[in-house]
């Protein structure tokens, strides 16, 4: 019993994947902890900013995923200097995390030359 459990398991799961029905979402949910405190869409994808207790994580996630291209993910703390990820990916850029406990920050993405940024959030 426990294996037909396991195999109908796999099957529903592969079954999931091959027909897209499983989003990216997880995909940058699971690169970044803490919870969604901000989403910033733009023409090409969309900036995710994420906050923990103590740190905040901000990932650059593609509209559609395709072939490489130029894309960068940025998040700084008041008072502290920048943390990038760039370069060419086909999904997302980051995910870059600054510790942030009682400190605003900034985040900002950019995906094949369109961008989105939050000013100061999470203060």
């Amino acid at each position: 019993m426990p294996a037909r459990f396991l195999t109908l398991s796999l099957a529903t799961v592969l079954a999931l994947v091959a027909t897209g029905t499983v989003e990216g979402r997880a995909e940058a949910t699971a690169a970044c902890s803490g919870r969604l405190a901000k989403t910033v869409p733009f023409k090409t994808g969309e900036l995710r900013v994420y906050k923990s207790r103590a740190y905040a994580c901000a990932v650059a996630v593609a509209k559609k995923p395709g072939p490489k291209r130029p894309m960068s993910v940025t998040i700084q703390p008041r008072g502290g200097g920048p943390v990038v990820d760039s370069g060419q990916y086909t999904r997302q850029a980051g995910p870059v995390t600054v510790h942030a406990l009682n400190r605003c920050v900034r985040a900002s993405a950019a995906i094949a030359g369109k961008s989105g940024s939050t000013g100061w959030i999470l203060c």
